[in-house]
């Protein structure tokens, strides 16, 4: 039997979580997960994504940062974007969603959207958002969790390799 455990981390967890989350992301980019980055991607710039562009937000309130442990280990993250403009104060965002790719198909991913669903509701908010590359492996999870799509953009970005271009599903529920 595995244990999922989710937190929600604030600055005192940073300097411990950083460099697994920076593993996560540059194994999750390089096993080709369309997160808006570009192979390579190595450790280093998953530490800088999360140095200079996550903890900052965390610390003013703009961003919250869950992760995943599975048996002690950190597997995995999520991020809700819960700054968005003045006239949107009901509304958040689902950021960079990252498994592992050795933690995936355990329950991860659905802990975390769950666990996304409750923060949400934590902090005031009734409509969550997100996309995602249409068809990737992660858009049944996000049905799971009881997202809806909202509609579809044919050639929205680059594959990770660079090799194509993909469309991209927006989703949304209410909570």
């Amino acid at each position: 039997m595995t244990d999922i455990s989710i937190h929600s981390l604030g600055p005192d967890d940073f300097d411990a979580h950083a460099p697994a989350l920076a593993r996560i992301m540059a194994d999750t980019v390089e096993a080709g997960a369309a997160i808006g980055y570009m192979q390579p991607f190595h450790v280093a710039d998953g530490l800088a994504f999360f140095t200079d562009q996550v903890f900052p937000e965390v610390r003013a309130g703009r961003r919250r940062l869950l992760v995943a442990r599975l048996d002690g280990d950190t597997v995995g993250s999520v991020q809700l974007i819960v700054a968005l403009p003045p006239n949107q104060p009901h509304r958040c965002e689902v950021a960079k969603m990252m498994v592992a790719p050795e933690a995936r198909r355990r329950g991860i991913g659905a802990a975390l959207m769950q666990a996304l669903d409750a923060e949400a509701r934590a902090t005031g908010k009734s409509l969550i958002t997100l996309d995602t590359r249409t068809g990737d492996a992660a858009e049944p999870l996000y049905r799971a969790a009881g997202f809806k799509t909202a509609g579809m953009i044919p050639g929205f970005a680059l594959d990770p390799d660079g090799r194509a271009v993909h469309a991209t599903t927006y989703m949304y529920k209410v909570v």
